[in-house]
Order: structure tokens, then sequence, then C-alpha cells
């Protein structure tokens, strides 16, 4: 394969153009006032020191300018990853655990789900993206951002709670108030940052609102001596960058790292091509789906290799380069370097940032995961999907995130499941003014021949619903008065498994003992193909299959001389 094909950032490269740059270099700078607060934040967020939140922005944003084929997709720490992250460590550490081992489980997880990523990608696995269904995500995204939210109450109030899980810290941070241990400067530092966050969102969304929000609180540390008022600060950053550093874990911490890196992976592919698909639509791109997974892979890996910790895809960062002029993959480079320039010369930069502004930032980024008119619109349109959706958000705030992702695959699948179990039924009828053949239900006036049944069922006919169909036909035989023929009309149906076979010549057996002829129409070729190869043709007899629903009626009509009516 040309090199261009499996490494987009030379095509780009070879094909960039002058008057790019000067647009690029300003969103890139732009962009790293966003990347430096929410990775610190997000590395908080996923139980790891705020160091690495840098680390993982820098490394993730160089692979993915080579591997990646978006010219303007910004990856990086996540807020819906943060969560997922935090609870596979706790799995492995426990609550409070060695920051060392900590950072090590964390690169090794990012390893992991780079590794998925990648494969996913080359073997051409990204429809695994369709597992988690809009409803059962929207449901999902709401029950993140309430653990969120819980998870950073403490934080913002000055205090730490020892306990994982959604009841767990909710519990311990209600003691924590009761027992007097808010910080009331910290609560009104980060209150502050909250409401500056939103405020800027919404009124002046051209405004960086993150980065006025950290440089407006490190003034208000200076001005009013904060720390004095018991608000923790960032401190100094470590200064310098990374090592190469090959993550190494015990045999047995494996299982629940690749447990967790499968659910990571599978919310990083959904989200990463959701952006990319919008934000290609937009730039006129075309989505290349499976090198998009490559990119990401390749990022993640690129990270694990250097204290990082697994990354997606954001539309909030992507937005702020998109809107600040962004060209190419060279702001995420740029980005990155000037990450890389503040660690070398200036690690001191950030050494008065309050720790509640960071709960703030990650509250902040949680608000926004919530789609309330999502779901209003679901429970308006579709009961079942709303449901869907509720049990999703159920599972994930009482379950903890990495069962409520397992759960809102199940629940993806078993809908699509009960789709084909019991699909859309109806017997058709003859509708006066409209041209075919439509259900009896919509259209109560619609003309039958008498002894005419024609009876539609839209789905493939296979092991789980094949008792379904007989059973309607059933009914359809034991009507008064008794049909002579029941035609369906076969359309919809697009395969034919061996226990829907059996199925049928058990029941047409049945149907011709009862003096009623069973007969399809519109049988699709390859499906007839398979009754042929089923011998299905030794009892029924291929007569009865017919090219249209008109040549079935016109038949039985030339037959028995019937006529339409009510």
């Amino acid at each position: 394969m040309p090199m261009r094909t499996w490494m987009p950032g030379v095509e780009t490269a070879a094909g960039y153009r002058r008057a790019w740059l000067g647009r690029d270099v300003t969103a890139g700078l732009v962009l790293t006032t966003l990347l430096v607060p929410q990775g610190m934040a997000y590395a908080e967020l996923a139980g790891l020191p705020p160091i690495t939140g840098l680390y993982t922005t820098m490394l993730c944003l160089l692979a993915y300018a080579v591997f990646g084929p978006s010219r303007t997709l910004v990856l990086g720490p996540d807020s819906s990853l943060g969560p997922m992250i935090a609870a596979v460590l706790v799995g492995v550490l426990g609550s409070g655990g060695d920051p060392v081992k900590a950072i090590a489980l964390g690169s090794m997880l990012a390893l992991l789900v780079g590794v998925l990523m990648t494969v996913a990608g080359v073997t051409g696995l990204g429809f695994v993206a369709d597992l988690l269904s809009k409803p059962t995500r929207i449901g999902y995204m709401c029950g993140l951002a309430l653990t969120i939210l819980v998870s950073q109450l403490p934080k913002l109030c000055g205090f730490s709670v020892d306990a994982d899980g959604l009841i767990p810290e909710a519990t311990a941070f209600v003691r924590g108030v009761v027992a007097g241990e808010i910080v009331p400067a910290a609560l009104l530092v980060g209150v502050f940052g909250i409401a500056l966050i939103k405020v800027l969102q919404w009124w002046l969304p051209k405004v960086p609102g993150v980065l006025a929000t950290v440089v407006v609180s490190i003034i208000a540390v200076s001005v009013f001596g904060l720390e004095g008022h018991g608000v923790e600060l960032v401190g100094a950053l470590p200064q310098g960058l990374p090592r190469l550093t090959v993550p190494h874990v015990s045999w047995s911490d494996l299982g629940v790292l690749v447990g967790g890196a499968v659910g990571i992976a599978l919310v990083s592919l959904t989200d990463t091509i959701s952006n990319a698909s919008a934000y290609a639509a937009r730039s006129g791109q075309e989505v290349r789906g499976n090198q998009e997974m490559i990119g990401i892979g390749t990022a993640n890996i690129a990270a694990s290799l250097f204290q990082g910790f697994p990354v997606s895809t954001s539309a909030s960062r992507t937005a702020v380069a998109e809107q600040s002029g962004a060209k190419s993959q060279l702001t995420g480079v740029v980005g990155a370097v000037t990450i890389g320039l503040i660690l070398l010369f200036v690690p001191g930069l950030l050494r008065n940032l309050p720790l509640p502004i960071l709960a703030a930032v990650v509250i902040a980024a949680s608000m926004s995961m919530v789609d309330l008119p999502a779901l209003r619109r679901l429970r308006q349109q579709r009961r079942m999907e709303f449901s869907l959706a509720v049990v999703a958000f159920l599972a994930v705030a009482l379950l903890g995130v990495l069962a409520g992702i397992a759960v809102a695959v199940a629940l993806s699948v078993l809908n699509i499941f009960r789709r084909a179990w019991w699909p859309y039924q109806a017997v058709l009828g003859r509708a006066a003014g409209v041209s075919g053949y439509h259900d009896v239900q919509v259209y109560p006036d619609a003309e039958h021949l008498p002894g005419l049944v024609l009876f539609r069922f839209d789905a493939p006919l296979f092991f789980a619903n094949s008792r379904v169909f007989r059973e309607h036909i059933r009914r359809l035989a034991r009507t008064d008065p008794r049909p002579t023929w029941i035609v369906i009309a076969a359309e919809p149906i697009t395969d034919i498994d061996t226990t829907a076979a059996d199925m049928l010549e058990e029941l047409d057996e049945e149907l011709t003992a009862a003096g009623i002829t069973l007969v399809f129409a519109e049988l699709k070729s390859m499906v007839r193909a398979k009754v042929d190869r089923y011998k299905l043709t030794r009892t029924i007899d291929p007569t009865r299959f017919f090219p249209t629903l008109d040549d079935a009626v016109a038949s039985y009509a030339a037959r028995t001389g019937a006529d339409w009516s009510r």
C-alpha cells in the first residue's frame, strides 16, 4: 500500500498550502489554552496525576497528525472516558492506590485500547460502533454525566472522599458536608468557575471560557491569598518531557484491564465515527472510518509509551480548532509542541491554578453531555426507545460505568433482536384511491377477495421468529369464514434459515390437511434459491410461487371467480 494510504499525514504534508500556515499556528495556540486545563482536569477525573493529562495530550496529537485522516479532528483525554478509566484503576488498586502503579495501569490500558482500535481498523470492524444505538447512548451519557458530577463535588468543595461509585460517593459527600468538611473559599472558587464557563459559553461563545476561567482564578489566588484560606493548588508541574516507558503490569491485572479496554474502545470508536462524520460533512471531506480507527489506535499506543492513558476525539476541542481557522493537523502539532515548551521552560505557569477549578472544568463538561431535548423527543416519538435510554441511564448510575456500557450494548443488541423476533405484521387489502395493497388496520375500509388472505411479515424468517410467524398464520386459518388461500407477501423476507424451513414444511402440510393453500408472492431470488436448496418444493408446489402480489391475486380470482368486497 502507498505510504499516503496508511499515513495520511504524509499526504497532507505533501499537499500543504503556505496560506494555511498562519491559521494553523493561530488555531494551535488558541487550542492549547483549552488542552492544558482540560488535559489536567480529565487526568484527575481518571484518577491519575494531572501531569499525565499533558503527556497524553502531546503524544496523541502528534501520532494522530501522522496516522489520522481528518484534517481538523482533535484528540485528547475525554470526560466520557475518565470515569471508565477510574473504574478500571479502582478495580485493580482499590480506592486511593499507589499513583506510580496507577500510571502504569493507565498506560497499559491505553496500549490495549490502541491495539484493539488498530486491529479493528485494519480488519474493517468499524461496524461494531453500531452496537451502541442512539437511545442507549443518550441514556448512557446522561448516567455518565451524573456519575462525573457527583465524583467532582468533593473536589469542588475542597475535601476528598474514600468511595467509588455513584451511591457510595454521594453518600460520602453528604457525610462530609454534614461533618463540616467544606472549605468555603474552595466552594466559592469552584462555583464561580462553573458559572463563568457556562456564562461565556452561552453569551460569548467565541471567548475561550475555560481559558478565561483559569486566568481569572490564578489572578484571584494571588490577589486574595486563597491558598491561606484552604484552597488547594496544582503546584509546579514536573519540568521536562516524558520518557519513553513501556507499560508493565502483572498478569493477574490483565483480566480487568482487557475488560475495561473493550468498553473504552467501544465508546471511543463510537465517538470517533460520529465526530468524524459530522466534521467531514461540514468540511466536504470523505469519512475514512477504518483509517480513523487506525489513527486513534496509534494515538493511544503513542500515549501509552509516555505515561499516557486512553484518549478519544473531542467535539468541543475540534469545534474550537475549527472556529479558530484550523486547516490541517498542523494545528494539533502546534498544540502539542506548545505544551512541550511549557513543560520545558515554564512548568510553574499553572502553579497557582486552584484544584476546584479543575473540578469546575470537568463538571461544566459533564453538563454538556446531557441531551435533554433528545430525551424529550424520544419520549414523544417512541416510548420503547425512551425506556431503553432510561434503563441505560440507571445501569450506569447504579451499576457503574463499565457495567453500564455492557448493559447499554446488551440493550442495543436485544432491541435489534426484539424487532426481528416480533416484526411488523399486517393483513393487506385494496384501498380506494391508493395503488397496491395496504394494511387493513390503517385502511379499515379496504376491499378483499372472499376466501383470500394477503399477509405480510416484515422480517427474515429464522429460528427466533418462526413460531411467531406460524402462530399468526394459524390464527388467520381459524378465522370465520375460513380462507381458501393464504398468500404471503414475501418481499420483506430477506432470508429463511433451516429452522424456519422445517416450520414452513410442517405448516404447509397442516394447512393442506385443513383445505387451505399456502402461497408465496414477491419472494426474492436468493431466498427462492434457498427454498429450492431446502427441498421445500417437495411439499409446496412450485406453482404456488408468484413473482408479484398482483399475479397471485389474479390467479386466485381466475380460479374462484371471486370479486372484491369490503
